[in-house]
This record gives structure tokens, C-alpha cells and sequence, in this order.
């Protein structure tokens, strides 16, 4: 359903809000994905940056929407 790679890949995300707890940011085609701030460490989050950087993130978020759409079926 999601190609990450085409997402990603050569591409950039952008800061969009901070929200309960989880930094929102969206890729270049419009999908949003969390970043837990327990799951940041001390890492820098730039209001634009590479994509390929937030890979785990967007990984873990279409995870969870699949995960969801079949527990909905």
C-alpha cells in the first residue's frame, strides 16, 4: 500500500506541530507520521530535513495504520 522508499527517498519532511506528547511532521506527498518525544533522545528535529532520516518513524506509523485496517475488516 505505502512505498516508503518513494516517499523518502531524495526527498523532505517537514516539522508540522508538537501534540500530546509526539512531534507531527509530513513528508512531501502529504502523509503525516508521530515522532514520540520518549523515542527522541537527544537528537536534533529540524523543521525541514532529509527524509530518509525518519524512516523508522514512518515505518513504525504505516505498521500501526495496517495493523488498524485489518483489525477494522
Amino acid at each position: 500500500m505505502y512505498n516508503i522508499k518513494d516517499m523518502l527517498k531524495d526527498k523532505v519532511v517537514f516539522f508540522v506541530k508538537y501534540r500530546k506528547g509526539e512531534l507531527i511532521y509530513k513528508t512531501e506527498c502529504g502523509f503525516h507520521f508521530p515522532i514520540p518525544i520518549s523515542d527522541t533522545g537527544d537528537g536534533v528535529f529540524l523543521a525541514q530535513d532529509k527524509g530518509l532520516t525518519f524512516m523508522r518513524w514512518v515505518r513504525k506509523h504505516i505498521e500501526s495504520i495496517e495493523k488498524e485496517t485489518q483489525r477494522i475488516e
